[in-house]
């Protein structure tokens, strides 16, 4: 009988990632070979980098993953491997790596949506604690939230007749949430990636000394039968989506630069950039984070992760509410912000509804999201054709 044993491939943005997993439920390796020194001293991807350094690490990488999981190729069921959306040549290197495993292998490819891996992520994690790799929740439908540097989306997930089905509920317009995170540490002079500095900074200032706020998106009668103007992958146009489901970051973002010019913060930004590299992790106590940074700027990166969590709560939880959802999955590097955990468990528990989230690992990009959410597909026979290739605007669901 077959372990039902699946690789998984990932290289979509700055992360060359495998992983092996059994049967969409059990983990049994998961290798990560991360590009941020390589990319730190651009303060982002830099898209021809990040493709070189994917070919360098793609074959140790996978090799590892097999080694850890204690099996060859000659034990694998199937490969899975993210066909989008994301950089493109990032992309490409995973796939093309893929195919020549399937091919020589003679082992079925399968092609995963990177969106959809974030949200399995959560129910890998879900599934991972149970006896028999089934959750008793894997036949109820959830909002998911993928929150992460390069998508904000929300999307209703439903299990039909063996896989999963995703409607697009509501999305971002412009900046992803963790694209303006990163940009606003950027500003700041903190260091790359800047998620995790504003995370760790944020805990020392005043949530509430800078008043940020965020004007509700109206239905604009010119982009009617448009899509979003974003970078991100193409979606429904905007005037499918309800607007009050519908996020934009970049107000805030430039509303954070209008107050560090007002009050002369940029120069003493960039003084703390050495600093910030000398110590090479976030602060733990609030005399590290004021070796860092002055209080004000403490009490502004609060303001600013304060708002922007406000928002993302203040749109999921009414779109749950809405559609009727009992239960919320909130997926994506951002999830693994620690107040952003912190807030939307707390009012999930005082509206009386189910929330999860993935793992700190898993909420980054990783390939153990790839080959669970390969599973079902692999159950019901939906393999990637021969000229499978990389789609960087893949959209997920209708």
């Amino acid at each position: 009988m077959s372990r039902g044993l699946i690789l998984g491939i990932e290289s979509s943005c700055d992360e060359t990632a495998a992983a092996v997993v059994e049967r969409g439920a059990r983990t049994l390796s998961s290798v990560v070979a991360s590009q941020i020194s390589t990319h730190a001293t651009y303060g982002g991807v830099v898209p021809e980098l990040a493709s070189r350094e994917h070919l360098r690490a793609i074959v140790p990488v996978v090799r590892t993953a097999l080694a850890e999981a204690g099996i060859t190729l000659d034990d694998l069921d199937a490969i899975a491997v993210t066909s989008g959306p994301g950089l493109a040549g990032a992309l490409l290197v995973g796939i093309t790596y893929a195919k020549a495993l399937a091919f020589a292998r003679d082992l079925p490819l399968i092609a995963v949506n990177h969106l959809e891996g974030h949200i399995h992520a959560v129910l890998l994690e879900e599934r991972q604690s149970c006896p028999d790799g089934r959750s008793s929740r894997d036949d109820e439908p959830a909002l998911a939230l993928v929150v992460s540097g390069g998508h904000t989306h929300l999307y209703l997930a439903r299990p039909a007749e063996g896989t999963w089905k995703y409607t697009l509920v509501g999305r971002t317009l412009d900046d992803a949430a963790g694209e303006a995170f990163d940009k606003v540490a950027k500003l700041l002079g903190l260091g790359y990636p800047g998620g995790p500095w504003i995370d760790a900074l944020a805990r020392f200032g005043d949530p509430h000394a800078v008043p940020f706020s965020f004007a509700q998106i109206k239905p604009k009668v010119h982009l009617h039968g448009k899509a979003p103007r974003t970078k991100a992958a193409k979606t429904a146009p905007i005037a499918n989506l309800d607007p009050h489901f519908l996020f934009s970051f970049s107000g805030i973002k430039t509303a954070v630069l209008r107050y560090v010019e007002l009050h002369h913060m940029r120069a003493e930004a960039h003084a703390r950039v050495p600093r910030m590299l000398a110590m090479g992790r976030p602060p733990k106590t609030h005399e590290d984070a004021l070796a860092l940074c002055p209080q004000p700027t403490l009490d502004l990166i609060a303001s600013f992760q304060h708002a922007v969590i406000g928002d993302l709560m203040k749109k999921t939880f009414a779109a749950a509410e809405s559609l009727g959802a009992a239960r919320i999955l909130v997926t994506g590097g951002v999830a693994a912000n620690h107040e952003l955990r912190a807030r939307f468990t707390e009012e999930a528990v005082r509206r009386g509804l189910t929330i999860a989230f993935p793992t700190l690992a898993l909420s980054t990009d990783n390939a153990a999201m790839i080959a669970a959410a390969a599973w079902p597909r692999f159950v019901a026979g939906e393999t990637a054709p021969a000229e499978l290739s990389a789609d960087p605007s893949l959209t997920l669901g209708n």
